[in-house]
This record gives structure tokens, C-alpha cells and sequence, in this order.
């Protein structure tokens, strides 16, 4: 028996959608998978504040809400859209078929990004950082990092030499959902596997050239 790799599995399924044409499954049977990606260090560009100290303090924190979802949206869009077309390349297929084949697939991205009402960084990371209640949470900020939070409601204070009153970040923004829902009749066979290597490629590329870089080094993404 010859066993084929799954990556070798992928082309032929794609030269077998230039031979039968970029077949469409009947309405209402659409496929999905949904996926996450976890175990990534924060980027500023992940976070938002309305606070134009707190966006001068770290270059590249959004100005809302809705600006951080928009980029981290785009940015995991995109690049398992780029992953596709070149699977899509490697299997020689004419760049019309690649563009007919993902324009029957739709990524949908979902993000709770954290909200800075004000940072610590530089030298503040050295001293006692004295919080404001109306002003939490409190971002400590190394480098391009979010890597905790300072201060709870009842005692804004904190030192973060001693650890004393900094607190994690929450799950929530560690962490990108999304779902992969394609009409094409190829794709929509797709096992598992075969979207968790597009996905494991997705999340190597967001760590080597995206906007994420070395933050994503230790990223991990599970396909359901």
C-alpha cells in the first residue's frame, strides 16, 4: 500500500479541483472548523487605550477597542490566506483557481483585546507604582511586551520588584479564536490534519516575519 503525506495528499486534492473546476456545495451545506491560538506572549498592538499617554508611552497600542479586534483580525485573516496560496502555488495551480477556490472560504476572527487605562514603563517599572482606582488596569509594559497588570480596585499600588499586587493578564486576552468556513466541495473534505498544518503554518509565519514576531515564538494553534 503507498501512503501518501499529507502535505503531498493536499496538492493532489488541489489538482483535482483544476480538472473538475472550483465546485461549490449545495446552499446551506457550507463546512467549518474552528480553531485558537494560544500561548503567546501580549504585544502592544494587541492592546488599546483611549489615554494618549499611555499610546506615546507604547508605540503601537490602537486608540479602541474596535482598532486592536480590526488589527489582529486582518493580520491572522491574512496569513492563513497566504498559507492557501502557497499550497495553492506548490501545487501549480493557475492563480484564477487559487482565487476561486478562496473566494469560497471565509475566515472569521474573534479577539477580546485588553484595555490599558495606564502603563508603566522604563524606570516606572523600578519604583513603587502608585495606581489611581479610576485608572485600572494598570499595564506593565517591557519592551514591545503587556506582561502584567498592577494594582487591584481597593489598592491601585504596586511594586513590581517584590511582586507585590501585580496580577496576570487574563486569559481572554491571550487568546485568538476563529472559524474556517468554506462552500468549496475540495476543501470542505479537508480533514483535521490537514487544517491544523495550514493553521501550525499560519502561526509560524505570524512568529517569523508578522507583525507579532518574537511574541508568537511560543504560539500554539488547536484545530477542532
Amino acid at each position: 500500500m503507498v501512503r501518501l503525506s499529507t502535505g503531498l495528499l493536499i496538492i493532489l486534492l488541489l489538482s483535482v479541483t483544476t480538472v473538475l473546476g472550483c465546485g461549490v456545495l449545495p446552499q446551506g451545506q457550507a463546512r467549518t472548523r474552528n480553531f485558537t491560538v494560544t500561548g503567546f506572549t501580549l504585544p502592544v498592538n494587541m492592546v488599546y487605550s483611549d489615554d494618549a499617554t499611555v499610546r506615546t508611552k507604547a508605540f503601537g497600542v490602537a486608540a479602541s477597542k474596535e482598532a486592536a479586534q480590526g488589527f489582529v483580525s486582518r493580520t491572522v485573516m491574512q496569513t492563513v490566506i497566504d498559507v492557501l496560496e502557497q499550497q495553492g502555488r506548490s501545487a501549480l495551480l493557475p492563480d484564477a483557481i487559487i482565487s476561486s477556490i478562496l473566494s469560497q472560504l471565509m475566515v472569521q476572527i474573534s479577539y477580546e483585546p485588553l484595555e490599558c487605562k495606564a502603563a508603566a514603563t522604563g524606570a516606572e517599572l523600578n519604583a513603587q507604582i502608585n495606581g489611581m482606582p479610576t485608572k485600572l488596569p494598570h499595564c506593565i509594559i517591557v519592551g514591545s511586551a503587556v506582561t502584567a497588570l498592577c494594582g487591584i480596585m481597593a489598592t491601585p499600588d504596586c511594586t513590581i520588584s517584590t511582586n507585590q499586587r501585580v496580577i496576570t493578564i487574563p486569559d481572554t486576552a491571550k487568546s485568538i479564536s476563529g472559524t474556517l468556513t468554506t462552500t468549496n466541495v475540495i476543501m470542505a473534505n479537508w480533514s483535521k490534519e490537514m487544517w491544523q498544518r495550514v493553521m501550525n503554518r499560519a502561526v509560524r509565519i505570524l512568529a517569523s516575519s508578522g507583525p507579532f514576531g518574537s511574541h508568537f515564538f511560543s504560539a500554539v494553534a488547536t484545530v477542532g
